[in-house]
């Protein structure tokens, strides 16, 4: 079965294929699609991760700076059987 990511980029809705082989997560996946290098973001991304006490602080980190960056509503796309 395939999956599919909707997201909106800078207003514009967009669906792309994802792949666990090609991509760790979702927002790596979507970066991609748009040509962002992600290098200085998984490196801060990792920062928080080894200083921060909760797990919620790294998803919290990625959802703000994915929206910095101009993305919103990243989710895997549900298929209806």
């Amino acid at each position: 079965m395939a999956r599919q990511i909707s997201y909106t980029y800078k207003k514009e809705r967009k669906i792309i294929n994802f792949s666990y082989d090609k991509y760790h997560d979702m927002y790596e996946a979507v970066a991609a699609a748009e040509g962002i290098d992600l290098k200085q973001f998984l490196a801060m991304e990792q920062q928080v991760a080894m200083t921060a006490k909760r797990g919620a602080a790294v998803k919290n980190y990625r959802q703000q700076e994915f929206a910095r960056m101009g993305f919103a509503d990243i989710a895997f796309v549900r298929e209806e059987k």
